[in-house]
């Protein structure tokens, strides 16, 4: 009598609509995908391209609604998803890094833990790479020469760029920054013509026809994250990943907080996840879909249209990336604009 009145109990919480014949099916559902940002962006790309393939791997087949909800660069769906929306497995999110930025969601009006998610997997550009003049690269590690130039936009550099300021910090790298380009096009004009030596992108198709000139090297790339590792992009195998060119140099708790963070933010893009406390069978059954998903030949292709580099990353990943973000405390976020400052950049 125990075992069946715990059996109905597990029945009751779990929601019958997701339910046939014992096992969750979602057959003549409609399963609604809030996307966290206006349409035609790279958030909204990426939904378009998983959501059909999602469907065709959960049992049933559901169909798959699209809902924009943009607003404070994802922060407005965010709100919405974990304070509104029923765990019962009818409505996915996807959304991108600013939402789940600890800078973003600490402040007072802002009411929602990233860390309560149930992620189902994520989509990425396969991490950033870095780009130096061959003729420049002997240099960078002999501070009685000239430093080499590296060049970024105008501000704060991009979390690609910060690359460099890691490099500066942790391996000594003999650098000057030069900030004020325009755009990722500009940059690699001033690279092939000598005016910059240096400069990071996570545009593969850029890169590759950067090299195709034979004056410039990949000096160093952020990586791919897979269950857990550091690997190498396929495109760049005999390439160092830089979190293991620096993973014994870091000396304090807190510049370790700060590198964690800077890179968690640079391997994470785009994610689908449940709302909180969605019954763990329906979060599994989620994240088996989106396993075969990523190994679906024609969704990798489709893929390619957004990004040359497109990339799957698995739930665990990108939970691990988001903890890691709410895990910096204030002193770690600081210890990053003070680096900055001492190398000339940043406010």
């Amino acid at each position: 009598m125990k075992r069946f009145m715990l059996l109905l109990a597990m029945l009751v919480m779990l929601p019958a609509a997701a339910w046939a014949d014992g096992a969750i099916n979602f057959e003549g559902k409609s399963i609604t995908m809030i996307i966290g940002s206006q349409p035609g962006g790279g958030t909204d790309a990426a939904a378009r391209v998983a959501a059909p393939f999602l469907a065709k791997y959960l049992p049933g087949n559901p169909r798959i609604v699209l809902q924009n909800m943009p607003g404070a660069d994802g922060v407005t769906a965010m709100m919405f998803f974990v304070q509104h929306v029923k765990p019962d497995g009818l409505t996915v999110k996807t959304g991108s890094g600013p939402p789940t930025d600890p800078t973003v969601y600490r402040q007072a009006q802002v009411k929602y833990d990233p860390t309560t998610l149930e992620y189902i997997g994520g989509i990425g550009r396969g991490g950033s790479t870095l780009l130096i003049r061959k003729d420049a690269e002997a240099r960078l590690y002999d501070k009685s020469k000239v430093p080499v130039i590296m060049g970024t936009v105008a501000g704060i550099p991009r979390s690609g760029m910060q690359t460099t300021a890691w490099g500066v910090d942790l391996l000594g790298w003999n650098v000057k920054w030069v900030l004020g380009y325009p755009g990722t096009n500009d940059l690699f004009i001033a690279l092939e013509r000598g005016e910059i030596e240096m400069t990071a992108s996570s545009n593969l198709f850029q890169v590759k026809k950067m090299l195709e000139t034979g004056k410039v090297k990949v000096l160093t790339q952020t990586g791919l994250l897979t269950d857990g590792k550091f690997l190498p992009r396929s495109e760049f195998e005999d390439v160092p990943v830089f979190p293991n060119q620096v993973a014994d140099k870091i000396m304090t708790s807190v510049q370790e907080q700060g590198y964690q963070y800077w890179f968690s933010l640079v391997l994470l893009d785009k994610w689908i996840a449940l709302p909180p406390n969605t019954p763990q069978p329906i979060v599994e059954v989620y994240r088996e879909a989106f396993k075969k998903m990523a190994r679906d030949p024609e969704f990798l292709e489709r893929g390619k249209t957004i990004s040359q580099d497109f990339e799957t990353q698995s739930a665990g990943d990108v939970a691990k990336l988001i903890k890691t973000l709410a895990a910096t405390s204030p002193d770690g976020l600081e210890y990053i604009s003070i680096m900055l400052k001492r190398q000339g950049i940043g406010n």
